[in-house]
């Protein structure tokens, strides 16, 4: 009898001890996110059980405003956003660290327009809807400065991207500046694209941030969601109908429409990405210092932010296989 209560005893010693070896236990890493076809391949890898066993948790939001909102406040360790939204979280002084890009807009990004208005210029005394975002502005932004547009010669109508198809379809706007999959839905409805990201190529970049505490302490569950996503997209390229089936839930276009949406998106692998965020000179802090200046300028950004903070070498860790 008192073998088999000291035999217990050592058991339970060392299961406490080897409990107590492992460290903190992995915080949950809640991940906000919104609708866009470069952000799916996360719901894909979730769809996929490439995530289970881990401390990933997706938060799907209804915009890119109630992501930024809800991370400002705390209730998220990390987020999707657009490379210029990173810069005004940076801007305002959120300790982020720069994880992954996740997708390149070539096309996706757009201002459509009824059928009449044939060219950018045609805006002009117009309505235009536009969702309160860095991005959104960033995007009206470059299209104006490019056709020569004044800001005052257009009637902003600001809208949630959960408004953008019923604002156009109901006639409450001319123009709107929106992405997909809204975009494909209205495109088929009629609507004719003024501008495209493909005409400010490199500069809408969306990326995943994390905050540097977690990073810090939980860097193994950063890097099995970044697992994941590589495992995703592989599976995307190899089975892309699977694939896009699987996303139509979320995006509410045909599997056809989804795969077609891809088109106006480049998805960097592994090997892409730390080229972009590693080295002395990242490449992608030439984007991100353009993006600054030109925010600066349109008074988007209020200070020069501190880029640099964004790209620690300590952070390109979690994206090493």
């Amino acid at each position: 009898m008192r073998r088999i209560f000291y035999r217990t005893f050592f058991f339970l010693s060392l299961a406490f001890l080897l409990l107590g070896c492992t460290g903190e236990e992995a915080k949950p890493l809640r991940i906000g996110t919104c609708v866009w076809p470069g952000y799916e391949p996360l719901f894909l890898g979730r769809s996929l059980g490439y995530f289970e066993k881990t401390a990933v948790q997706l938060v799907e939001l209804n915009s890119a405003s109630e992501v930024i909102r809800n991370f400002r406040n705390g209730a998220f360790e990390g987020a999707v956003l657009t490379l210029d939204e990173a810069l005004l979280l940076a801007d305002s002084g959120t300790d982020i660290g720069l994880v992954l890009v996740m997708d390149i807009s070539h096309g996706g990004d757009v201002i459509l327009g009824r059928p009449e208005l044939t060219t950018i210029d045609a805006i002009r005394g117009k309505r235009v809807g536009i969702e309160n975002t860095a991005l959104g502005a960033y995007v009206l932004s470059r299209a104006t400065e490019m056709a020569g547009i004044a800001m005052g010669e257009l009637t902003v109508i600001p809208l949630e991207i959960s408004e953008h198809e019923a604002a156009y379809l109901q006639e409450k706007v001319d123009a709107v500046v929106t992405f997909e999959p809204v975009k494909t839905r209205l495109v088929t409805a009629g609507a004719r694209i003024l501008f495209d990201s493909r005409q400010i190529p490199g500069e809408i970049v969306d990326v995943l941030v994390v905050r540097h505490d977690y990073l810090e302490k939980h860097s193994q569950e950063v890097r099995k969601l970044l697992d994941g996503w590589f495992r995703a997209l592989d599976y995307l390229g190899k089975n892309p109908q699977d694939a896009a089936a699987r996303m139509t839930g979320r995006m509410k276009i045909s599997p056809a429409e989804i795969l077609e949406s891809y088109n106006g998106l480049r998805l960097p692998d592994r090997a892409e990405n730390l080229s972009m965020l590693g080295g002395p000179h990242p490449s992608l802090t030439a984007t991100a210092e353009r993006l600054a200046g030109t925010m600066l300028t349109r008074k988007l950004l209020f200070k020069e932010p501190d880029i640099k903070s964004l790209f620690k070498e300590d952070h390109l860790q979690v994206l090493q296989q």
